[in-house]
């Protein structure tokens, strides 16, 4: 889709999100308007309806809005003044509130109409008459609620969802990928799998790792301290909680704050809980002095961070209050920021393509605003590390983007966005480069000519948190994990009781040789059995009868393949050898 192909659909996108407003209208007159942005593939609009609606509801409200469109409505825009709009939407406080705001900071009003009927508080991006949007290619998807502009202190709102396309086609196409993406649903496979859980005694966004789950985790762990082993990073590990002094020192006090939890009063002061490792990391690199000798310094830690996220805005594992970064700091000198930065990206590549199979990743390289007092200040600090990091993503020769406004408060940031298979696309890793934390911190080196120098910092962390990155492995995999990773590995299944001393001969040789097991000896139908190990998405099925304990083999069923036939055990070992680990 070229940039005026895109523009069309947007445009009629947000003009749908106004006509769903009319239709609702229609069915409720005295609804209060919220506001109706365009999302991904499509729009919504949040309504105070004065009773509840269903998903039942939306096909009456979709008849609503195609005939609408039927009746060729135009839509226009003008410039109005405080005193008009107020008077336009007098009897809706939610328009109300967003006039008074965008008067105080002297924005330009203006409103759209559509038809005769409607008119709406909205900065345009519109078509010129309904008769552009195709009445097939667009469908009401579901209600869910949402809280007025995101906080918990605000009115619960109706939000309506819609998608939708420029063909029918398209729009069938979104809905066949939405089918694979429900398959594929990590919170849904999660439980089936039994990897992760939540406790409402424990409080929504802290995740319980059940013994599968546990086994992502530290499989993917225990890789990952081999691999910066052999990049030269030294393990390192720091407390869960702080006292306040030190985020004041890195900045994250007042920056920073409102992610945090509240602090604990002490007796010797205020403690947060780790809301980032990177200030503890840096107490590390501080404790003695260095040399320019010894840089660059890259210390790694899986450390447990706990930040205060808006309930509403929990998914899962894609977003949690308490998680575990694969994170590392380089401390090194100007002059091997971009060797360094480049060094973290080719790492981003080897567990990306190399480990884990995801070819569709970008970067985008995150810029401040000019806005001095939310990021830092220090305007040729900044100057010279976007140059560095530009330099570094350019030689790369990795695809990158460059996006305005979403820089860290400490420096300039690359985001790593991967694509998973039903398209949907996640932040995987947040790198940073830091030129405030020397400042901050005292944070330095002594040159070759005794000169005291400070260092810079890079933050990385290719594999993002365990929790959001194995979500996208469960949908990436769609549970079907791959043998070295797999939490249970191999399950044997017992014919009948007269073979269970057979079958648990050959699940102990196999747990020598390292590989996870689960034998299943119940008193179960092998049909059974067979079923409820390919439902949970084991590798190797091994069957054993009587024929098999008679002639000392084992029946083999290899997950997506299905019956491979007889052999003995000591062959079966030599065929997964390979697979046991990625190393």
């Amino acid at each position: 889709m070229n940039k005026s192909q895109e523009s069309k659909i947007e445009s009629a996108r947000h003009s749908l999100a106004h006509l769903l407003a009319m239709a609702v209208l229609k069915k409720f007159p005295t609804a209060k308007l919220g506001i109706g942005p365009v999302i991904e593939n499509g729009f919504y609009y949040d309504f105070k309806l004065p009773e509840p609606i269903t998903d039942a509801d939306l096909p009456e409200i979709e008849k609503t809005i195609r005939g609408l469109i039927a009746q060729k409505l135009e839509f226009s825009g003008k410039t109005v003044t405080p005193a008009q709009t107020k008077k336009i939407f007098r009897d809706q406080p939610f328009k109300l509130e967003l006039i008074k705001e965008y008067a105080q900071e002297g924005r330009e009003l203006t409103v759209y109409k559509t038809g005769e009927e409607f008119i709406d508080l909205c900065r345009g991006g519109h078509i010129k008459n309904t008769s552009e949007i195709n009445s097939d290619a667009f469908r009401l998807t579901h209600i869910a609620g949402a809280y007025w502009r995101g906080s918990e202190k605000n009115p619960m709102l109706t939000r309506i969802y819609g998608v939708a396309f420029e063909t029918k086609n398209e729009l069938a196409e979104y809905f066949k990928m939405q089918e694979e993406a429900e398959k594929r649903d990590h919170r849904i496979l999660g439980e089936r799998l039994k990897l992760f859980t939540f406790a409402k005694e424990i409080g929504p966004g802290l995740p319980l790792w059940l013994p599968n789950g546990t086994v992502l985790r530290e499989e993917i762990e225990k890789y990952a301290k081999k691999i910066e082993n052999k990049w030269g990073y030294q393990r390192v590990v720091t407390p869960h909680i702080a006292k306040e002094d030190l985020y004041r020192m890195s900045g994250h006090i007042p920056y920073y704050a409102e992610s945090m939890y509240p602090p604990m009063k002490l007796d010797d002061g205020n403690y947060y809980l780790k809301a980032m490792n990177c200030p503890h990391t840096h107490m590390i690199y501080k404790s003695e002095p260095h040399s320019y000798r010894e840089l660059p310094i890259k210390y790694s830690e899986y450390g447990t961070v706990y930040r205060y996220e808006l309930s509403g805005t929990l998914a899962g594992l894609l977003r949690t209050r308490g998680f575990t970064q694969n994170d590392a700091h380089i401390y090194c000198k100007e002059d091997q920021v971009v060797e360094e930065f480049l060094k973290v990206m080719k790492l981003h590549e080897f567990w990306y393509k190399e480990v884990f199979g995801i070819r569709n990743f970008y970067m985008r390289l995150s810029l401040p605003v000019k806005d001095e007092k939310k990021y830092a200040g220090m305007p040729a600090g900044w100057k010279k590390s976007v140059e560095l990091l530009r330099q570094a993503m350019k030689e790369s020769g990795l695809n990158f983007v460059e996006a305005e406004g979403e820089a860290a408060f400490y420096g300039p940031k690359v985001d790593f966005q991967i694509k998973s298979v039903i398209g949907r696309e996640e932040t995987a890793s947040t790198n940073q480069l830091d030129f405030l934390a020397a400042e901050r911190f005292n944070l330095n080196y002594t040159d070759k000519d005794g000169k005291e120098k400070p260092v810079y910092v890079i933050h990385r962390a290719p594999l993002g948190s365990h929790e959001r990155f194995i979500a996208f492995l469960i949908e990436h995999y769609a549970g079907s994990f791959p043998f070295w990773l797999a939490p249970v590995q191999i399950t044997v299944l017992t014919v009948n009781d007269s073979v269970r001393a057979y079958a648990e001969k050959i699940a102990q040789e196999l747990r020598r040789h390292d590989y996870r097991i689960a034998p299943d000896y119940r008193g179960e139908t092998i049909g059974k059995k067979i079923r409820e190990a390919e439902l949970q998405k084991i590798p190797y099925i091994l069957v054993v009868g009587n024929r098999e304990m008679e002639s000392g083999k084992i029946a083999v069923r290899e997950r997506s393949k299905g019956d491979t036939g007889q052999m003995p055990l000591e062959k079966f070992i030599e065929l997964i050898r390979t697979q046991k680990n990625p190393l």
